[in-house]
């Protein structure tokens, strides 16, 4: 155990004295945040559309409540049944429901605490804490006309997910699949290196067990993994507050999954290269189809029909989708069990090919 530390923490070292190694790690894939954050991030200045639903025939205190929304200048303000601005909100036409209970009026009227529901979408972190506030002062300001000081009408929160996320939402956990996609299959290229320049074959020589340079390996790009999820979804959270709304512990696995399913990938073509040049090539080659035609810069519907068929094939096609739908809950390319399940098939079958195929000379 302690051999294969020490190959980790010199595989660690030796990363951050490769300029090149670092530049294409960390700051491709921030870059990239960073140009598309503030490309489709939006100015934030205009106005936020809101649905609102009476259901306590048009009282004086719920016709009140509307005329308050209305009068908020960053608000549009749209009226409707529950079905239909639910549905609008599920469209991402709207950004949040109002609702007016049955009965309001005349709690109100009787001094009887009462809420109002207010239907918001945690994915959209900084709107829904906007549309929040506004809720909040909007009722305050009808208590104190009630009541005075005493809180008569209070604001219930509930969540409805929109399918149609932002781009920028879109955007981080692509971009973050693309980062371990990276990562991964470049691991090719100094593998192919060593071994052209005989270093494994020397080191295949020593009594240093294989397994352990290999395990080496595998944990320093395991790590490196996680220090770039740590990078890249705390800069979509803090700079472009995208928000996660899943589970951490989900999205640590998918990470450790989509890191070692594509280092599986970098293992299995270095098992066929003989030179560092061709390993630069075909490396390229590989990974620039996946960055185009598996949906992470853009929605997977938007592809033609015979580039779809070309796109279910690519691994990277169902990292982005399971880290959007644990991130975000955005639309899915397919359920999350068979993301795992087709990233596990990618993994088994190249580790497999990789173990079988490499060289060491």
């Amino acid at each position: 155990m302690k051999t294969l530390i020490a190959l980790t923490i010199a595989n660690l070292k030796g990363l951050t004295r490769d300029r090149a190694a670092l530049f294409w790690t960390f700051f491709f894939p921030v870059m990239f945040v960073f140009l598309f954050g503030w490309i489709f991030g939006g100015s934030g200045d205009a106005k936020v559309a809101i649905g609102f639903v009476d259901q306590d025939n048009h009282s004086a205190a719920s016709a009140g409540l509307q005329q308050a929304f209305q009068n908020v200048s960053l608000l549009t303000v749209q009226t409707g049944s529950l079905s239909d601005e639910q549905a609008a909100m599920q469209r991402g036409d709207i950004a949040a429901i109002v609702v007016v209970p049955e009965g309001l009026g005349a709690a109100a009227g009787s001094k009887t605490p009462t809420s109002i529901e207010l239907y918001i979408d945690p994915s959209q972190g900084q709107t829904t804490q906007g549309i929040q506030q506004i809720a909040d002062k909007v009722t305050g300001a009808a208590n104190l006309e009630l009541a005075g000081a005493t809180a008569v009408i209070g604001v219930q929160d509930k969540t409805l997910q929109s399918t149609n996320i932002s781009n920028v939402a879109y955007l981080v956990p692509s971009i973050l699949a693309m980062a371990l996609m990276q990562l991964g299959i470049f691991a090719a290229i100094p593998l192919v290196q060593q071994r052209e320049k005989g270093i494994l074959k020397r080191i295949g020589a020593t009594p240093l067990a294989r397994w352990k340079l290999v395990g080496s390996n595998v944990l320093t790009r395991l790590m490196i993994s996680l220090v770039d999820a740590v990078v890249i979804l705390g800069i979509g959270l803090a700079v472009f507050h995208v928000q996660i709304v899943g589970n951490l512990i989900e999205m640590t696995a998918l990470v450790l999954l989509g890191a070692a399913t594509f280092l599986s990938i970098g293992f299995m073509l270095a098992s066929f290269l003989k030179t560092e040049e061709q390993a630069q090539g075909v490396v390229q080659v590989v990974q620039l189809p996946m960055m185009f035609l598996s949906g992470i810069f853009f929605s997977f519907d938007f592809l033609p029909g015979f580039l779809q068929t070309v796109a279910r094939f690519l691994p990277l096609t169902y990292l982005g989708d399971a880290f959007r739908q644990v991130m975000v809950n955005g639309t899915q390319v397919a359920p999350l069990g068979v993301d795992v399940a087709i990233l596990t098939g990618w993994l088994v079958v190249c580790l497999g090919i990789a173990a079988r195929s490499f060289r060491w000379e």
